[in-house]
Order: C-alpha cells, then structure tokens, then sequence
C-alpha cells in the first residue's frame, strides 16, 4: 500500500500531485523546485536555487524518516545547462560521499520561471 508523504517544511504541491510517496521500501519525491517554504519565494541565482530545491528534498526526506544517505537517484533539470558546474557545487556539499546516481538535463522551461528541478529516489538500506 503506498503511502503519502508530505511537510510543511517544503512546498507544498502547486497540482494534482504529493510531495512524496512512499511504497514498498522506496521513497519517490516530485521534482522540488527551489521555493522556500515560509515565503513562497524563489532565490536568485542557480546556486541559492540548488540549495533552496536541496533543502526541500531534505525536508521531505526527513518527514519519511529517510537520509541522504539513502537517496539512490535524482533527475536534475536544469534551465540552462551552462549552470551545470555551479549547480554540481553546491550538489556536492549535499551529497559528498557516496553520491547517488544522477542524470543532469535542460529544459525548455520549467514552473513558475525556476532555475532548477530536482526529483528524487531514495531506497530504505541496510545499516
């Protein structure tokens, strides 16, 4: 049975989707824009907006009772790819030992004129 994940600490859905769903052991959290929960506000620039979107995975990961440590795949989506190496920056200090798998893309345009999206798959693991 799946079940719903979702916190005040991130954004909340801007459509007919959750935060999160957890089933089977596997936790899947939509793409996370870079809103700050308490202002409903986007940063400027890629890197406060990568640590704003790192901060909301976090958020939601937390409120499953998850870690980085178990995040086993993120899809970022990028505006321009050309932001690629400062956003790996500030991805680092997120995950700087054993990063999970990533795809990195960009997109024509994403919602409410983001920078960046991040979705992610975290695994419950063995400890």
């Amino acid at each position: 049975m799946k079940k719903i994940i979702s916190t005040e600490n991130a954004p909340q859905a801007i459509g007919p989707y959750s935060q999160a769903v957890y089933y089977n052991g596997t936790l899947y959290i939509s793409g996370q824009l870079p809103i700050d929960p308490e202002t409903g506000k986007m940063p400027d620039g890629i890197k406060a907006q990568t640590d704003q979107a790192l901060k909301n995975v976090k958020a939601i990961l937390e409120e499953a009772k998850f870690s980085l440590d178990d995040v086993v795949k993120s899809t970022v989506l990028l505006k321009d790819i050309k932001d690629f190496a400062e956003m790996n920056e500030i991805y680092a200090k997120y995950y700087d030992k054993k990063p999970p798998a990533r795809a990195a893309y960009e997109v024509a345009n994403l919602p409410l004129g983001a920078m960046i999206e991040i979705e992610t798959i975290a695994i419950r693991m063995c400890k």
